[in-house]
């Protein structure tokens, strides 16, 4: 049988510091991974809550997705709870009264933090009826078919329009025009960025210009707008309104859609529309009458995807889809719904 060994004394005060160290931690560690209890208020949305407390505005489909209580994206309800963790949200399946916390659970009411949205410049827009261009390419230097950075070119731009040398110029080209889905309405032209150039020499109407950049071959026949700064940042912005439109064009002219395409919109500065907005790509669902007692006139919508407008003219805009959570295509429904 063994012999007890009694403990040296400056082994017991390591020990006995060891033992305390546990006794303190271990609650601390059990503590560290209860969730953070949030009570959903009006004009909440799953994209806010992302932003919020993820940092990341485009999780809102996994929670969408991950949760089978919450239909719509549009509809979380005041008074629901949500379990925040390191990595992810959980929402609770109904509205309920409060469920007893550990003390490391809290409450919270925080403002979300600004959110940008990136673009380079190269999505193109609509150039609408009655739009016209600051003027254009009519000719190449020594008469050639295609220009390119650093060759010269002729426009139709001169003193008489008060240019100046050195002005700056954005070329584009016109692809096409665009009718609205569904009513058959011309709504403009699509255009596609293809350069930059600056004028070197004006005469009373026309310049010689320095093609300083470009993205595509340049020829005769493309007109010009003012230079803007093609790289932008532009913050992601609430909607102050109701708004509902659709995808009436794509950039590259594909029919199916995902994360990154680029579209173009049929609302505009005149409908209230901003850079920064992001709305919502909807799809009416047709409820079977079969099973049902009543004549249902409208079921709730489903939610297809996500994206974020870049750039707004007077009636149409340009955005860039963000998520899909299925295929989109150009005739979808979008909906912007106002924070209330």
């Amino acid at each position: 049988m063994g012999r007890l060994v009694p403990l040296k004394e400056p082994m017991k005060k390591h020990l006995c510091l060891a033992l305390l160290f546990l006794g303190l931690t271990a609650p601390f560690a059990a503590a560290q991974e209860q969730p953070t209890i949030y009570t959903i208020v009006p004009g909440d949305t799953l994209w806010g809550l992302s932003q919020r407390f993820l940092k990341d505005p485009y999780y809102w489909p996994n929670v969408w997705a991950n949760n089978q209580s919450v239909g719509n994206p549009h509809f979380i309800y005041p008074g629901q709870k949500v379990r925040i963790y390191s990595d992810r949200i959980e929402v609770e399946q109904a509205p309920a009264a409060p469920a007893p916390q550990a003390p490391a659970a809290q409450e919270l009411r925080e403002e979300p933090q600004a959110v940008t949205f990136s673009v380079n410049g190269s999505e193109g827009f609509l150039i609408e009826n009655g739009m016209k261009p600051s003027g254009n390419v009519i000719s190449l230097h020594q008469n050639r078919e295609m220009a390119g950075t650093d060759d010269i070119v002729y426009t139709d731009i001169g003193r008489a329009q008060g240019a100046n040398p050195g002005d700056r110029y954005q070329i584009f080209k016109k692809i096409g025009p665009v009718s609205h889905p569904v009513t058959n309405v011309i709504l403009g032209q699509q255009v596609i960025p293809l350069g930059e150039l600056q004028l070197s020499e004006l005469e009373e109407k026309a310049s010689k210009a320095i093609v300083t950049k470009s993205f595509q071959e340049i020829s005769a026949g493309s007109f010009l707008l003012p230079y803007q700064e093609r790289k932008l940042t532009i913050p992601l912005k609430s909607a102050d309104r109701d708004l509902t439109g659709y995808i009436v064009q794509t950039q590259t002219g594909n029919q199916a859609l995902a994360v990154n395409d680029v579209v173009f919109l049929d609302l505009g500065k005149a409908q209230g529309m901003q850079a920064g907005n992001m709305l919502y790509i909807v799809r009416d669902v047709v409820p079977d009458q079969r099973y049902a007692n009543a004549k249902i006139e409208k079921l709730p919508v489903e939610v297809v995807g996500a994206l974020v407008v870049v750039a707004t003219g007077m009636n149409s805009s340009t955005a860039v889809i963000v998520k899909s959570v299925d295929t989109v295509y150009r005739g979808d429904r979008v909906e912007m719904k106002k924070s209330r």
